[in-house]
C-alpha cells in the first residue's frame, strides 16, 4: 500500500523520484550523490526531519541514516522545578557550538509552547518533542488524557515547526504484565505514563489505537516519527528481555503502517545494556525494523558510575554506533541525578562526538579518519595550534596544555610538561630518525 496523496514529505517526493532542496542540502553535508540520498529517503533507511515551517525558517537539513555519518542528540528542557526559556536557549547553543546534529526539548514544566517556539525559533538543526508530556500538564491526572487531547497536542506542535516526535505507540495494554520481574520498572516517563493508563482504563494504548490519524497530521507538516521505546531496559539487569523485544517487533509493524502513510520514521533504543548484548540488539533492530534508522539513548553499559554516565553511555555509544545505530541520543553526568546545566550539556556532546566519530572510524567512512591523521601530524610536528583547531574542543585542549607552561612558551616548545624536553618520545624519536638519516649504517 503507498499514499496517494500529492506528496508533502521527503519520504513521498523520493518515492516519486524527485531530489528535494533538502536533499541536495544532505548529500553536499555528507559529501554524497543526492541521488543516492534520494534513494536511501526513498527505502525508509535514512530520514531528514524537516518540519515545512521550521525548514522555511531557521533549519538546516541533516539526514539520518546508515549512508550518512553517525550523529548524535542533546537533550533540553526545563523541568517543573527548575530552568527557564533563558536557560534552554544558553544550553542550546552550547549544544549547537559544540555539535549536536539534532535536540530535543522535554519541558515538563513552565510555558512550554512558548519555550518550544524560542528553542524552534533559534535551532538551525531539527528539534523534536515528546508531546504526552505537555498532554500531561494539561489534566491533574494521567488518568484524565483522552486520545483527542494526544491529538490535539500533538497537531500544535506540528504547526509550531517540531521536526520529530517520540511516539509511545508500541507499549500495548497485554505487554505490561511483562516488566514484572524487572529490577527499575519502566523507565520511559512516556512509557511509564501510559501504563498507568492503560492499567487505570483498561484499555488499549490510545496513541496505538489513533497511530493512523497521529500519521495523518506528522505527514501534513512532514514531522518525522521517532518511535519511543517505553520498554527499554533501565539497568543492565533487565536488558534484552522479553517486554524490551515484545515492543520492539511492534515497533517493526508500526513503522510499515508509518510508511505506507507517507511519514518518515527512525526508532528509538535501549538504555543499560551490556556490551556483549550491544550488536545483538542493534540486530534485531534492523530486522524488526526493516533497516529503518535507529535511535540510541547510550546504552549504558554499566550502573555503578552515577555522575560519570557520559562515560558509561559514550562507550556503547561507540559501539552500537559501529554495529549499526544512526543517531546516538547523548547522556550528561547528570543522567539518573538531576538537570543538566550547559556545562553538563557541554560534557555530554563532547563525549557523543568522540563516540560519533569513532563509530564512523571504525565503519571506514570515506574521509572520517583524515581529521585524526591531520591532528597526529601536527601532534608529531609540535604544531600546537593545528592540534587545538583539529581537537573536537578546542579551548579545553589549549587550556590543559597551556596551564603547565610559562605563559607564552608553548608556541615554540617540542614537548608538553608531562615528559618535559628530555623524555618526550617524538621529539626523541625525531632525533634518532635524523641521526639516521645523515650517518651512514656501518656494514
Amino acid at each position: 500500500m503507498t499514499n496517494q496523496h500529492t506528496p508533502s514529505t521527503q519520504l513521498e517526493f523520493a518515492r516519486q523520484g524527485v531530489v528535494t532542496s533538502a536533499m541536495t542540502r544532505v548529500a553536499e553535508r555528507e559529501g554524497l550523490d543526492p541521488e543516492l540520498i534520494r534513494a536511501e529517503v526513498a527505502a525508509g533507511r535514512l530520514i531528514i526531519p524537516a518540519n515545512i515551517h521550521h525548514l522555511a525558517s531557521s533549519l538546516d537539513p541533516m539526514g539520518i541514516g546508515l549512508a550518512a555519518t553517525v550523529k548524535i542528540n542533546a537533550n533540553m528542557g526545563n523541568s517543573a522545578v527548575t530552568s527557564s526559556e533563558e536557560e534552554e536557549l544558553k544550553k542550546l547553543h552550547m549544544a549547537v557550538h559544540y555539535g549536536a546534529d539534532t535536540v530535543m526539548d522535554l519541558s515538563t514544566g513552565g510555558d512550554i509552547p512558548q519555550i518550544r517556539k524560542a528553542i524552534i525559533g533559534a535551532s538551525p538543526v531539527p528539534v523534536g518533542t515528546v508531546p504526552i508530556y505537555e498532554a500531561m500538564t494539561r489534566v491533574k491526572r494521567v488518568e484524565d488524557v483522552t486520545p483527542e487531547l494526544l491529538l490535539t497536542v500533538i497537531e500544535e506542535q506540528a504547526q509550531q515547526g517540531v521536526d520529530y516526535m517520540t511516539i509511545h505507540a508500541g507499549i500495548l495494554l497485554e505487554y505490561l504484565p511483562l516488566v514484572a520481574h524487572r529490577i527499575t520498572g519502566i523507565v520511559s516517563r512516556g512509557g511509564s505514563l501510559l501504563a498507568q493508563w492503560m492499567a487505570a482504563h483498561r484499555a488499549q494504548n490510545p496513541l496505538y489505537d489513533s497511530f493512523d490519524q497521529i500519521s495523518e497530521i506528522l505527514r501534513a507538516h512532514d514531522v518525522s516519527y521517532s518511535l519511543g521505546d517505553s520498554l527499554r531496559p533501565g539497568c543492565v539487569a533487565d536488558a534484552s528481555d522479553q517486554a524490551q523485544f515484545a515492543e520492539l517487533k511492534t515497533l517493526g509493524e508500526l513503522t510499515q503502517r508509518a510508511w505506507d502513510l507517507g511519514v518518515q520514521v527512525m526508532v528509538e533504543g535501549p538504555g543499560h545494556v551490556p556490551m556483549d548484548q550491544l550488536e545483538a540488539n542493534v540486530r534485531l533492530q534492523q530486522r524488526y525494523c526493516h533497516h529503518a534508522p535507529f535511535y540510541t539513548l547510550g546504552p549504558l553499559v554499566t550502573d555503578v558510575a552515577p555522575g560519570y554516565d557520559h562515560i558509561t553511555s559514550a562507550i556503547g555509544a561507540a559501539m552500537v554506533g559501529w554495529y549499526g545505530s544512526s543517531l546516538l541520543c547523548y547522556v550528561t553526568p547528570k543522567e539518573h541525578l538531576g538537570l543538566p546545566n550547559e556545562e553538563d550539556v557541554r560534557n555530554g556532546v563532547i563525549a557523543y562526538k568522540i563516540a560519533a566519530h569513532a563509530a564512523d572510524v571504525a565503519r571506514g567512512r570515506r574521509g572520517a579518519r583524515q581529521r585524526d591523521d591531520a591532528l597526529s601530524r601536527a601532534r608529531f610536528t609540535f604544531d600546537w595550534e593545528q592540534q587545538f583547531a583539529l581537537s573536537l574542543d578546542p579551548d579545553t585542549a589549549r587550556r590543559m596544555h597551556d596551564e603547565t607552561l610559562p605563559d607564552g612558551f608553548y608556541k615554540d616548545a617540542k614537548f608538553c610538561s608531562m615528559c618535559g624536553p628530555k623524555f618526550c618520545s617524538m621529539r626523541v624519536s625525531q632525533t634518532a630518525t635524523n641521526i639516521l638519516e645523515h650517518t651512514p649504517v656501518a656494514p
